[in-house]
């Protein structure tokens, strides 16, 4: 059941609010950026999520295939979400689920995961070690 949530970046620059169903897979992945930076999304389709202020304060970031766009805040850092381009259900917001407001550590220890092994490019396989993640 999709449900709309509030969030923010850490010093709260950017602000945003995105429909998500908790009762579907969140993901981890190995690949760089994201077990660097800790990222855990949740999904929101393109016309569930609205950037509500920030704009500005965002610092984008692309690498390897160019098909992600990794927003981060310029003041705190955090990469409140990302932009999949190339995804079997077209352009999607991946929202990280440590940005929400008011969802309980009980319920994030509760949500599905699926995890992804795009250290090497290998989307259908979980890889080896996830514990980590």
């Amino acid at each position: 059941m999709l449900t709309t949530y509030q969030g923010r970046c850490h010093c709260g620059a950017v602000t945003f609010e995105a429909e998500l169903d908790l009762t579907q897979s969140t993901y981890r992945c190995n690949c760089s950026i994201c077990s660097r930076t800790r990222f855990w999304p949740a999904v929101a389709r393109e016309q569930g999520f609205r950037l509500l202020s920030g704009q500005s304060e965002l610092t984008e970031y692309v690498f390897h295939s160019k098909k992600n766009l990794h927003y981060f805040c310029r003041h705190c850092g955090v990469r409140a979400f990302g932009i999949g381009t190339e995804t079997p259900i077209g352009k999607m917001y991946g929202v990280n689920l440590g940005c929400l407001d008011g969802v309980s550590q009980e319920t994030l220890a509760a949500l599905p995961i699926t995890y992804i092994d795009g250290r090497n490019d290998n989307w259908l396989t979980p890889p080896q070690f996830t514990a980590h993640l």
